[in-house]
């Protein structure tokens, strides 16, 4: 599996629309202190669906919407949308050749996740994520295959 592209918009420091694609092989996300280099992490365990805010550097779940600045009105919400290659069909072959999560976040508190445009739980999310691991017994670590 890996990851195709990472869309933000209004999540962290990242007020604008940002779309970072990548490409096979490894990629590094370098800058300088402050530039938001942490908050690229962030995103991608937010949108896979983490829900500690400590994990998240955060005290509230709205953290994570664009504050505002000076001379930046604040986000009304935050979106961040992974795309993940599915050519191999490690997901299934119902989902296509990429697979794109979307979760967003209104200051009203309303949480929306998609899977390819389609509203789904966050359970629907966890499970899709769920389905590359393999138990072999209850009592043994899990692994990824």
């Amino acid at each position: 599996m890996f990851f195709k592209s990472l869309e933000l918009q209004g999540f962290k420091s990242f007020p604008d629309r940002v779309k970072l694609e990548f490409e096979q092989g490894l990629t590094a996300v370098v800058g300088p202190n402050g530039s938001g280099k942490s908050n690229i992490g962030d995103a991608i365990r937010w949108v896979l669906g983490e829900q500690s805010t400590k994990l998240l550097r955060g005290n509230r779940m709205e953290d994570v919407i664009f504050s505002g600045t000076k001379r930046r009105k604040p986000s009304g919400f935050a979106a961040v949308t992974i795309q993940l290659d599915n050519q191999t069909g490690l997901f299934g072959e119902s989902y296509g050749e990429t697979i794109a999560i979307t979760r967003k976040l209104y200051r009203s508190g309303e949480s929306v996740y998609q899977i390819n445009g389609k509203a789904v739980r966050l359970k629907d999310v966890q499970e899709l994520l769920l389905s590359l691991i393999h138990i072999s017994e209850p009592t043994r670590p899990l692994y990824i295959s």
